[in-house]
């Protein structure tokens, strides 16, 4: 049987992460992400979905995951900055 996370699992978790020093709720009082939302959305010009196929990503969202990776990762390499 495959192990699936519980009831409460994932409620836990956030809250693991918010003791631990969450870095995305750093970062959401700081910068509003939907700014930046129409400059990748009109340079990577969405296809028609009317046939079907995986929803895009969510280009806000992925300029979250930038920011940091950025962040996390600037120390540990500092041979490229």
């Amino acid at each position: 049987m495959v192990d699936q996370p519980g009831l409460f699992d994932l409620q836990d978790r956030s809250v693991d992460l918010s003791k631990c020093g969450d870095p995305l709720e750093r970062l959401s009082p700081v910068v509003d992400c939907e700014v930046f939302r129409p400059t990748p959305d009109a340079a990577l010009g969405r296809k028609d979905r009317s046939r079907g196929g995986c929803p895009p990503l969510d280009t806000a969202m992925m300029f979250r995951i930038l920011g940091q990776s950025r962040e996390l990762c600037a120390p540990n390499v500092g041979w490229r900055d």
